[in-house]
């Protein structure tokens, strides 16, 4: 078999974005984050895929969707370090990679049920305190919980 039609595992998109370095128990969380189902534009979800850094990956290209930086630290919350590729004419012209931000601005639930976000209409405020363990705490109560753990507002 020719090596280039077995590398080419999905698709080319024209313009668009690449989400890429998803680990496979994370890419259909991320696939309703965005809530993909309602998107009008081409989109692949691939899963399992060989990665030779990571064993598996999934990835998902979503056709002329480019997303903001509040967007992106959506994406950090769920699965920190995956890496975007910004696609235009079929040419990669920005990577990002979705890090965990300093803090989080109406984005994380928080798990004290009596923390004031639970029981008020407000946003919720988390920092970030550990960002190698992926630690985040409560602004309002204080509580802490690992970013593996949380559930988004």
């Amino acid at each position: 078999m020719n090596t280039e039609k077995k590398s080419l595992l999905v698709a080319a998109i024209e313009n668009g974005t690449v989400i890429d370095h998803i680990p496979t128990d994370k890419v259909f969380t991320i696939a309703s984050l965005l809530q993909l189902d309602k998107c009008n534009d081409q989109v692949t979800i691939g899963n399992n895929l060989d990665s030779g850094t990571m064993g598996q990956k999934g990835i998902i290209k979503i056709a002329n969707r480019f997303f903001s930086d509040a967007e992106i630290s959506r994406l950090a919350a769920v699965c920190p370090n995956i890496r975007l590729c910004i696609i235009k004419d079929y040419d990669v012209v920005e990577k990002k990679i979705a890090t965990l931000p300093d803090e989080f601005v109406n984005v994380v639930r928080c798990a004290n049920p009596v923390c004031i976000t639970n029981n008020e209409p407000m946003r919720t405020v988390f920092y970030v305190t550990d960002k190698e363990r992926g630690v985040v705490k409560c602004r309002y109560c204080g509580k802490e919980q690992l970013i593996e753990n949380i559930k988004l507002v």
